[in-house]
């Protein structure tokens, strides 16, 4: 029970506040949009730039870590886009993103900080090593599936197609920020060392992007009422916060993945969509309701579910 009160209410409590303040006016949508808009694009940029420049590349990339992760992400993106497609009858295109609701976890906004306030700053190497793939990875994956399934039957050839997600792809802040990291590590490894101040600035901003986004977080769910299809926004929560840690904590324990990996591989794994799934839907308008919906509902349980998964952890 501590650890509900200690861990994961705290985070949720700023997600809460800034719903709270959103919701009676005292905060605009305009304020909100311009709150996000900064942490999206320059503040968790930042983060992860300077995360990545400081992640220890040689022994955190492993197999081990990222295979449990990655394969319940897919499999639960198999598993949310058949049933949006088998079972609800939605078109192709609106299973896509319906899958993509479940394969995307909120791994930067809810993992990271849970993650640290459950075994301290030292235990987010493991997490770092899966977001450093996780928006270049499964964007590309998404982009690419969505964007063959809407050229089905338009003639365009599969180069093109492919040419035309990776760019998608590339222009994302979020990956230019995991990009630019890792290039700045590869150049430290090589001998390149930056001033002090540069890296007092980059901390300055970097400290800013978690409160900022967890704030902005609950203004943007203010938006995302739910409205109707709770069968397929239930199977979404199921997949999301059941099926993909619950694959992930079963692969690492096949795997022999150690405590210190399991515990980053599986707490990411828990954490509800991220708002990227809204917006995702919302680019090429498809089933927008179920993930708006989703985003939100899934969020509020996770404080429940979270615990659950934390509680099975070594």
């Amino acid at each position: 029970m501590s650890a509900l009160f200690t861990i994961i209410l705290p985070v949720f409590l700023v997600v809460g506040f800034g719903y709270l303040v959103t919701w009676r006016g005292w905060f605009t949508t305009g304020a909100v949009d311009g709150l996000m808009s900064f942490a999206q694009n320059f503040a968790v940029p930042t983060l992860l730039f300077a995360s990545m420049a400081r992640l220890d590349l040689g022994s955190e990339f492993r197999p081990q870590l990222l295979i449990p992760f990655y394969a319940g992400a897919f499999a639960s993106f198999a598993a949310g886009s058949a049933g949006a497609l088998l079972l609800f009858r939605r078109s192709g295109v609106d299973s896509v993103a319906i899958g993509f609701v479940c394969l995307f976890s909120n791994s930067l906004l809810l993992g990271i900080p849970i993650t640290e306030r459950a075994y301290g700053p030292d235990a987010l190497g493991g997490n770092w090593a899966i977001l450093a793939m996780h928006s270049p990875m499964l964007y590309t994956f998404g982009i690419t599936v969505m964007e063959f399934t809407r050229a089905r039957g338009s003639g365009l050839s599969a180069g093109r197609v492919a040419l035309r997600a990776l760019s998608g792809v590339l222009r994302t802040s979020l990956v230019i920020g995991i990009m630019a990291g890792l290039a700045m590590n590869l150049l430290m490894q090589a001998g390149l060392v930056m001033p002090q101040g540069f890296w007092d600035a980059v901390d300055m901003i970097a400290r800013a992007a978690l409160p900022a986004a967890l704030f902005g977080l609950g203004g943007i769910l203010h938006r995302y009422r739910p409205e109707g299809d709770m069968a397929t926004i239930a199977m979404c929560c199921a997949a999301s916060l059941i099926l993909h840690p619950a694959i992930t904590f079963g692969t690492a324990a096949v795997l022999d993945l150690d405590v210190a990996g399991t515990r980053s591989a599986v707490v990411t794994a828990a954490m509800a969509p991220g708002v990227n799934a809204y917006l995702f839907a919302n680019i090429y308008g498809a089933a927008r309701r179920v993930a708006a919906s989703s985003v939100l509902v899934a969020t509020g349980l996770s404080t429940l579910t979270t615990w659950m998964w934390l509680s099975l952890l070594p």
